[in-house]
């Protein structure tokens, strides 16, 4: 049951409010003025706060203000007599979902209401999903190896240097590059990841850059590509080492010049985009090789980072099998199981040639094949090395 209260000197504002809305099942709290209901917002949890602007002790803007700059934040709706109607629309400026005028009209009343409630259940919903993100995308780990990627995310990520993520598959190189996202001045907008290997090498300028209606057979329309779809984030060119040698050309430009055009377009796109870069490949050995540009690998490759083999952190294995363990049982539905220690040290054993990944594929057959504690002897029959 939603719970809402109403901060208002007028007892029979208070008393009709309350009416109204307990007969649409809300539960309902009154306070006589702004410091009775600032006390009482702070002691207590509300969805939203119905409050006058004009009272004695402390006006609703003053309440209003000092609610925000806590950590409880109920949605406001302010109630307005027709001379308060700036303040109001002030009011709304710094944060309150709405206004309505005295005496209150019950319908919208009942709509603002209503609408106020939905944006309360909206927002909630935002935080724990940003928070399942977060813990998503969480990094693993307390080795050295791990702790110097953590330090030097740290370091990069407030600029907006162009990096270059290395290591082999399954190791989290894409983690790396939501962090780096995730903690820059960028963070509020676009993170675009493309997988430049997933892509036909005849697609992949147009996936990147767009296209003009027209352009080929298919193209039947005017499509947006990563590039305009990231501006103002961040864009990360997964396995860049399996990029075709034109479409190379184009992101050297896009990085010299700010500038794109889309295929089978002659207008020139300014855009503001931090690109970030992975592969799996040594690509000093593909320049080597004529596979790879020199002018665009040392444009990637202002930062390093060498995200470490899951071989190299061994001591890391533990808390990521604990972290599995847990992230796995919530997606089934299920309770966490345990494992013994001997279990994990063969675990620790193992070389992992899939890193990460296999790590956590290994984990969930055992899970589902294993015993209430998963054992050693349950490692030797699933894990299947």
């Amino acid at each position: 049951m939603p719970k809402i209260l109403i901060i208002d000197d007028e007892k029979v504002i208070r008393s009709t409010l309350k009416e109204i809305l307990e007969y649409e099942n809300y539960e309902i709290h009154e306070a006589q003025d702004g410091v009775e209901g600032l006390k009482k917002i702070e002691s207590q949890d509300f969805d939203l706060v119905l409050c006058d602007i004009k009272m004695p002790k402390m006006d609703g803007l003053e309440v209003l203000d000092k609610v925000y700059q806590s950590d409880k934040q109920p949605q406001f709706i302010m109630i307005s007599a027709h001379g308060s109607i700036e303040s109001a629309v002030e009011a709304t400026k710094k944060g309150a979902f709405d206004f309505i005028p005295k005496p209150p009209d019950l319908n919208r009343l009942l709509l603002t209401v209503r609408n106020a409630l939905e944006k309360k259940d909206l927002v909630t919903e935002t935080k724990v999903l940003k928070k399942k993100l977060s813990k998503k995308l969480d990094m693993v780990g307390e080795s050295a190896a791990i702790q110097q990627v953590k330090e030097t995310i740290e370091k990069v990520a407030p600029t907006d240097a162009r990096v270059l993520i290395t290591g082999p598959n399954g190791t989290g190189k894409e983690l790396v590059a939501h962090w780096l996202h995730q903690k820059s001045g960028r963070s509020k907008s676009p993170f675009i990841a493309v997988n430049c290997a997933a892509i036909p090498a005849e697609l992949i300028e147009s996936e990147l850059f767009g296209h003009e209606k027209g352009a080929f057979t298919s193209a039947n329309k005017q499509r947006q590509g990563k590039f305009e779809q990231a501006n103002g984030g961040t864009i990360f060119l997964d396995e860049i080492g399996d990029m075709s040698l034109s479409a190379q050309a184009k992101v050297l430009r896009a990085l010299q010049e700010h500038k794109i055009s889309r295929v089978g377009g002659d207008k020139d796109i300014k855009i503001d985009v931090r690109v970030l870069a992975a592969t799996n490949k040594d690509l000093r050995k593909e320049i080597e090789e004529n596979n790879f540009r020199e002018d665009l690998y040392h444009r990637l490759s202002v930062i390093l980072i060498q995200v470490p083999a899951l071989k190299d952190r061994k001591e890391d294995i533990p808390l990521l099998v604990d972290r599995f363990l847990e992230d796995i049982a919530k997606e089934y539905g299920t309770s966490k199981k345990g494992i013994d220690e001997k279990a994990v040290a063969k675990l620790q054993e193992y070389q992992w040639t899939g890193n990460i990944r296999e790590l956590r594929n290994v984990v969930e057959r055992l899970i589902i094949l294993g015993g209430k504690s998963i054992s050693l002897d349950d490692i030797k029959k699933y894990a299947d090395f």
